[in-house]
């Protein structure tokens, strides 16, 4: 058995936790540069704000029924993130962290006790811990646990929780769940299904295993069997490495100037090197690439990239980044506004797989010292702390408007209660 834990509306549940006030009325959080709504409460759902959507096409809404705007605050997100999965690793043998707000909880060996009331106690377990509402179902497969979980989500009845195992069941919901909502399904192979007449996840168990395992290759075919009540969907209660690692933004405002170019691609060789030390790994390549705003059509465009290649695979941030800032001069160009910028990492490899080269000079052992030490003031200190001298230290260039305070993770913003 798994269970799929699953947060509700997150971004907007985690801004609730420390402002009630925001509690009962309608709340979107925007993406980067406030441009989309990311994350809606029910309200704001019922309201016809649709996921994506862009602020300036509902300001009007927005301002008709006093909806809440916020920025997004990720460093709260991803704290609060850590929370609510620190409380589900106590209560299941196995977790795999899916997403920020998603995690599915290895049940298997659990199956002699009431699975549908330990559905319902996890998810009181983390709305006592965290704040957060979470709705958890469990299943025979992962498949079916995500469609038990989005179908508790809105029915308070059932108490955050739910246990999908009856056969007589699983058909009742099936029936009424679109295709397009089954995990595994995306937009393309839903198209394909729809113009077979195959327009609910029922409809798609009815059809013949050999159609799906041509038309849809073989992940469509293992969440057909998921579907079933086969379980073909690995479990995997760690991490697997990432095999390439981006760091990119979109800007507030274009960017004309060089060296505030440079300071904004130096902060994100610096984010993108941690990520990769943080996975024990090195890259044997980097790509910087820069755009200018495609949508004005009278300015000069670039759309451009340039990749460089490191005898030998390093995850040394002044080594990357004098490579990243050399590539980036040539791409510049001068009275060009830039939107977007960003820095990518390839050719990844275990730190242990490194092969030396015989003409290379770097003192590879003083690097990685030095790389430790940074890392280790960063994480007891905070954030950038230490980081190269070209970097930013006013941070990424982004447009928040609206941003709460990092309630979790920033001393100055930590909430302070008065007793009387």
């Amino acid at each position: 058995m798994y269970a799929l834990a699953d947060c509700n509306n997150f971004f907007v549940s985690c801004e609730r936790v420390f402002n009630p006030a925001l509690n009962g009325r309608p709340v979107i959080v925007l993406s980067n540069n406030d441009g989309c709504a990311v994350s809606r409460s029910n309200e704001a759902k019922a309201l016809g704000i649709g996921m994506g959507v862009p602020l300036f096409q509902v300001k009007d809404i927005v301002r008709k029924y006093k909806i809440a705007v916020l920025s997004s605050n990720y460093a709260l997100y991803g704290d609060m993130s850590k929370r609510v999965h620190a409380t589900l690793r106590q209560l299941a043998p196995a977790i795999e962290i899916y997403s920020i707000d998603e995690a599915f909880l290895d049940l298997r060996g659990l199956e002699h006790e009431d699975l549908g009331a330990f559905a319902r106690r996890a998810s009181a377990l983390c709305l006592k811990n965290t704040g957060i509402p979470v709705s958890i179902g469990v299943a025979p497969t992962k498949t079916l646990a995500k469609v038990a979980s989005k179908w508790c989500k809105n029915r308070p009845p059932m108490k955050g929780g739910y246990f999908l195992n009856s056969q007589e069941e699983r058909e009742r919901i099936l029936r009424v769940t679109p295709v397009e909502d089954i995990w595994g399904i995306g937009r393309r192979f839903a198209k394909k299904l729809y113009e077979n007449n195959v327009t609910t996840a029922w409809d798609f168990t009815q059809i013949p295993g050999e159609w799906v395992q041509k038309k849809m290759s073989i992940t469509g075919w293992r969440t057909w069997k998921e579907l079933q009540g086969e379980a073909c969907i690995a479990f995997a209660d760690h991490t697997p490495a990432k095999k390439q690692i981006c760091v990119s933004r979109s800007f507030s405002k274009e960017i004309f100037d060089y060296e505030k170019l440079v300071e904004q691609v130096s902060l994100f060789t610096f984010m993108v090197c941690e990520k990769l030390r943080k996975q024990e790994s090195v890259c044997s390549q980097a790509v910087v690439f820069v755009l200018t705003n495609r949508f004005k059509e009278n300015v000069p465009q670039q759309v451009e990239s340039r990749m460089v290649t490191f005898p030998v695979a390093t995850s040394g941030t002044p080594e990357i980044n004098q490579s990243v800032l050399r590539e980036l001069s040539y791409l510049f160009r001068k009275g060009y506004g830039y939107k977007k910028a960003g820095v990518i990492l390839s050719g990844i490899l275990p730190r242990q797989a490194v092969q030396l080269h015989l003409y290379d000079t770097r003192d590879r052992e003083k690097q990685d010292r030095l790389m430790q030490v940074m890392d280790e003031i960063n994480t007891d200190m905070g954030p950038g702390t230490l980081s190269v001298a070209t970097a930013s230290t006013k941070g990424i260039r982004m447009s928040r408007q609206h941003l709460s305070p990092q309630y979790t993770t920033k001393w100055e913003d930590i909430p302070i209660v008065h007793c009387k």
